[in-house]
Formats: structure tokens, C-alpha cells, sequence
């Protein structure tokens, strides 16, 4: 499958043939990406597949071997750390300074900055704000660490795993503060080892394998297009053979049939013909599952590994 890349004019952020190459390997090679403006973009690949050294490089962290990461249609200037907020995997807070005072602190460095109470509104801070920083929680922190991100008033925002290690409950609250970030016009440039984030927060998404974007595009269009369809799972004990021996000429209605270690599966893209067809040969339906195809079959399908392999 090839990647055609294609370029908006419309876009806040593009990358053009991005290589970082190391003594011992090319960590990104050839890469393009066009983030368009007020969208949200997630970048997904397996451990060691590039996207960190993409972002390091897009956000002046590291200098690339070649290529160009051009900022509202020009190559990046001094300006550009000033209308960026970046959320880092993991960052040092003083112990000593609460909560308010991080912010403030924070703030001074920037010529523009957020107001103070619209950052604590949109972060819900205010029943933290005089805890010291070593007194709040993982979740808590994350908000903090999302409002240090937003004080200079960016523009454009890169989160850097923003939900990794915290439970259910405060992910989803995080998810709720990223999509008032979004609602409020700002352009977010995300990663993610989480598919239902993904798929929830991404107007668009780009996967990475081996330091090339491999495919772009919106959730529910690459889905269309490439994992239509469902997938009938039966346990084992159903079919006294597997399917294809059971329907020597076919289920008509059968894309391809698969088996993991307990089931047998079918793969359709009309799940009622395909249901009848399996009435009428006198299957039993009580123990079926019925998936729709999802971010990681795609996923899994175009690099062959798992996302947290």
C-alpha cells in the first residue's frame, strides 16, 4: 500500500522529506506530513517506528539530517517558539511552587500570554490551585502539564502521549479537555498509544512504520476504505471443522475466514446474509461475537505489529 501525500494550502504545519539518520540507522526517512489548521492530528506507530524523533524535530528539539518543517507556509523563525505549546511524555515540576505560582511563572516567560483564569477554567484547576505541585495526583498533574502547554496562547500544540498511565476515568477526563482545545480553534498535533483516543480526538491520523508515514487520513474514511466490514467469531467447539471445510463451497457472503486459538472467524461485509446463511445450515448463533473492524486491525494489518509492541 503507497502513500500519496498531498499538500493544502490550508495547512498550519508540513513536513517535506524529513530524514534523521543516526550512525547505526535512519530513524526518520523521507517522511511527509500537512496538518491542516484547527484540526486535530494523531500520529500512531509501533516502538521505534519514528514518530518521536518526528516530533522532537518538528518542535526544534533536534535538528533533522535534511528536509524541511515549514510553520503557516514558511520555514520556522524565532516566532515559532512563541505561538507553539508543547506537552512533554514527562516533566520536572518544583516542589516548592503551587500550583498558581507554575502557572504565573510559566506565564512571564511569554510576551502574549493566556489569561490566567481562562487556563485554569479550561484545564479545571481551581480546586488545586495552592496545593504545592508535590501534592497532586497523576491525573492532576496531567492537567497541570496541559495548561503549561496552553500559556503562551499557541496556536499549535503538540501532546506527547498526554493519557499514558493514567486510569479510565481521568483519561476520558483529559479527552474532555482536549476537545475544548480543539473547540476553540487551535490546531493539536497528537501521539498516542491509545486507538479509542485516536479515533475519539483525531479529525486525522498518520501511521508510522520504519520512519515513513505509510498512510493518512480520517478514521472513519481509512476504515471505509480499507477494514470495511465485520468479523463473526465462533468458539471452536461450534464447527466440528473449521468453516471452510464445513462450507466447502463458500459462504457467499465471506470475505476470508481466519482462527485464533479458541475461535473461528468470519469475515463479511453483510453480516445479515451471512447470519441467515448460518441459520439455514443449522449453526448455533448462542455463543457468536459480532466486531465491527476497528483502528487496530487497520493497524495491525499495515505495520504487523502492536501498537504497544
Amino acid at each position: 500500500m503507497k502513500y500519496v501525500k498531498s499538500i493544502n494550502m490550508n495547512s498550519i504545519l508540513e513536513v517535506r522529506n524529513l530524514v534523521k539518520r543516526y550512525p547505526d540507522v535512519t530513524a526518520v526517512d523521507g517522511l511527509d506530513l500537512s496538518v491542516q489548521t484547527g484540526t486535530c492530528m494523531g500520529l500512531l506507530g509501533p516502538n521505534g517506528a519514528g514518530k518521536t524523533t518526528t516530533i522532537e524535530i518538528i518542535e526544534g528539539v533536534i535538528p533533522p539530517t535534511s528536509g524541511q518543517v515549514l510553520y503557516k507556509g514558511k520555514v520556522r523563525t524565532s516566532d515559532f517558539q512563541e505561538e507553539v505549546g508543547i506537552q512533554f511524555q514527562a516533566t520536572s515540576l518544583l516542589s516548592f511552587l503551587s500550583v498558581r505560582e507554575t502557572l504565573e511563572t510559566f506565564r512571564n516567560l511569554y510576551r502574549n500570554p493566556m489569561q490566567l483564569d481562562k487556563i485554569i477554567s479550561l484545564c479545571q484547576l481551581e480546586d488545586i490551585l495552592e496545593r504545592g505541585n508535590d501534592k497532586i495526583s497523576g491525573g492532576q498533574k496531567q492537567r497541570l502539564m496541559l495548561a503549561m502547554a496552553l500559556v503562551n496562547d499557541p496556536d499549535l500544540i503538540f501532546l506527547d502521549e498526554p493519557t499514558t498511565g493514567l486510569d479510565p476515568q481521568i483519561r476520558r477526563h483529559v479527552w474532555d479537555i482536549v476537545q475544548k482545545i480543539k473547540e476553540s480553534g487551535k490546531t493539536v498535533v497528537l501521539t498516542t498509544h491509545y486507538m479509542e483516543e485516536a479515533r475519539i480526538l483525531c479529525d486525522e491520523i498518520a501511521i508510522i512504520d520504519k520512519g515513513k508515514i505509510i498512510i493518512q487520513g480520517s478514521p472513519d474514511d481509512l476504515l471505509k476504505e480499507y477494514r470495511s466490514g465485520v468479523t463473526v467469531s465462533f468458539p471452536k467447539d461450534t464447527f466440528p471443522e473449521p468453516p471452510e471445510t464445513c462450507f466447502p463451497d463458500g459462504i457467499c457472503t465471506a470475505r476470508k475466514f481466519s482462527e485464533t486459538r479458541k475461535h473461528y472467524e468470519i469475515h463479511t461485509d453483510d453480516v445479515n446474509n451471512c447470519l441467515n446463511e448460518l441459520l439455514k445450515h443449522g449453526i448455533d448463533l448462542t455463543h457468536i461475537t459480532i466486531q465491527s473492524q476497528n483502528l487496530e486491525d487497520l493497524f495491525l494489518e499495515l505495520t504487523g505489529h502492536g501498537l504497544r509492541q
